[in-house]
């Protein structure tokens, strides 16, 4: 097994521990919602601090239920991984491209070497 497959798999792993440890571990088993983001949280921590809190802004779009919330935050997370992917990737397939083209330039720089097929 490669370095890099090693690295990858280690990883994999990682991020699966993640996501299973604390459903596995029971983590939440104590709260109404398990697992309610940091803006909920907040909310509560808010609210039992300074009961008659007055919040300055309101939101510009209120979505009709969790679930609609949840949707639009999973979609607002899978664009986001796929604009990081294809910047990733363009970076990489740039960088392979020039050392494709500098071996190919010192190949034809070699006395003697002309290119195949001529």
């Amino acid at each position: 097994m490669s370095r890099n497959a090693r690295i990858n798999a280690l990883l994999l792993l990682a991020v699966a521990a993640l996501a299973v440890l604390p459903l596995a571990l029971g983590l939440g088993d104590h709260k109404e919602e398990p697992f309610a983001g940091s803006d909920a949280e907040a909310e509560t921590a808010i609210t039992e601090i300074e009961p008659d809190y007055e919040p300055w802004f309101s939101p510009l779009y209120e979505p009709p239920s969790g679930e609609v919330e949840s949707a639009l935050f999973a979609l607002q997370a899978a664009l986001g991984a796929g604009v990081l992917a294809y910047y990733f990737g363009l970076r990489r397939g740039r960088r392979q491209g020039e050392e494709r083209a500098l071996a190919g330039s010192e190949a034809a720089a070699v006395p003697g070497n002309t290119p195949e097929g001529d």
